[in-house]
């Protein structure tokens, strides 16, 4: 397996973020941010568990991952537990910086803006992974994920660095390895489950932040 060994609590399980998805949204559709966090740690360790690749994201993630805990556990934070009761209530009290940056540079929306982003990459190159065969590259598949996300968000010297790291990924069979599920059979029909989910919940978001102009908060 790629990079150090893993304490049993650090050891990304594919299962583990296949049932965090699955709990992430209420009965009205809307997007539970404690489920969304945790999916979003275990993503985290998917990347991590990889070596240091993945670590221009995943240090990012992990960084608007605490933000988000901060504000869930701060005096507001019955106005943050869903994505859509925050950003009613963000909206609503002028704290969010819509067209430049001003007093609210870690406003909730412009974190959980930055992991929806990733998430839209992560699911890109989750699917690949999943319709890919013995002979696709992942670095391959990494990069066309990452070209159609991510890259139009950073500059040019994080493409570049992006794309130099990407060739280093390891191969298929390891990413397999990492999922902690068994057969590739079975890692598939697992993504199969759980990348559905994920979408969903960036559709939703995707589609609420749409919604209220949000989708470039600078």
């Amino acid at each position: 397996m790629a990079g150090a060994v893993m304490s049993e609590d650090q050891k990304f399980c594919l299962r583990e973020v296949l049932d965090t998805f699955q709990s992430c949204l209420t009965e009205n559709k809307e997007v539970r941010i404690d489920q969304y966090v945790a999916g979003w740690r275990g993503l985290v360790r998917f990347m991590n568990s990889l070596g240091s690749v993945f670590s221009f994201i995943s240090k990012d993630a992990v960084n608007k991952i605490q933000i988000m805990v901060n504000y869930r556990n701060g005096e507001n934070g019955e106005h943050y537990a869903t994505v859509q009761s925050m950003v009613k209530y963000e909206l609503d009290k002028g704290l969010v910086d819509i067209t430049k940056r001003g007093s609210f540079p870690e406003s909730g929306c412009r974190t959980l803006l930055r992991l929806h982003r990733a998430l839209r990459w992560l699911e890109l190159f989750l699917e690949r992974l999943r319709t890919s065969t013995e002979v696709d590259k992942t670095s391959v598949m990494c990069s066309e994920a990452y070209n159609e996300s991510l890259a139009q968000f950073h500059p040019w010297i994080i493409r570049k660095a992006a794309g130099m790291a990407f060739c280093a990924l390891p191969g298929r069979p390891t990413f397999f390895e990492v999922m902690n599920v068994g057969t590739p059979e079975q890692v598939v029909a697992m993504l199969g489950d759980a990348l559905p989910l994920i979408s969903e919940v960036y559709q939703l978001t995707q589609d609420l932040y749409s919604q209220h102009n949000l989708l470039d908060i600078p």
